[in-house]
């Protein structure tokens, strides 16, 4: 008999993990991932046009020679204008990418780029993207020439890819339908 998904969640079987969070941190939301990239143009192509985010708030410290970039799936145009409250207002969002670029990168023939976290040591894996359809995306995403790590018919999680940014950072692209079969699987 399978053990109930109640059960497979509960501190007893989760050694280390607590029944009820802290009351101080009821307001706590997971609010970005942060990636160092290497060109803007390029990374900022990808991430609005091929996945579809918004940018939600760029932030440049001249001072310290860096850029910041945040983008996720919100609509802008519901962002206030104002510098310091769109700022406010984009830190409430969650789930956001933030794209780290210091300067001078995009044009050094000398740099090496980022570790992913998929090559030795692993660390990082990736994140993760909700699609309407698994199979339609990858296809358009193959059309645009996106890289892939797996597509969804290869391996034994089928319905499932992984394709990569332009900085080698996995992203895996998934559809509601197939992650409720696949999960069925599990113990």
């Amino acid at each position: 008999m399978a053990a109930s998904s109640e059960h497979k969640e509960s501190p007893s079987n989760n050694p280390g993990l607590h029944s009820t969070p802290d009351d101080a941190t009821k307001g706590y939301i997971m609010q970005q991932t942060m990636f160092r990239i290497k060109d803007p143009k390029v990374s900022l192509d990808f991430y609005s046009r091929v996945l579809g985010m918004s940018l939600l708030k760029r932030l440049d410290f001249p001072e310290m020679k860096f850029s910041l970039y945040f983008l996720g799936y919100e609509d802008p145009a519901s962002a206030p204008t104002e510098p310091a409250d769109r700022t406010v207002w984009t830190f409430s969002k969650k789930a956001t990418i933030e794209l780290t670029h210091n300067w001078g990168t995009e044009s050094d023939p000398e740099f090496k780029g980022y570790h992913n976290g998929n090559s030795e040591p692993r660390g990082f894996g990736h994140i993760g993207v909700t699609v309407d359809d698994t199979f339609k995306a990858c296809e358009r995403f193959e059309q645009l020439g996106v890289e892939f790590v797996k597509k969804p018919d290869d391996g034994k999680m089928k319905g499932i890819a992984f394709i990569k940014d332009p900085d080698g950072y996995w992203i895996e692209i998934f559809d509601l339908k197939t992650i409720k079969s696949v999960a069925a699987g599990a113990s």
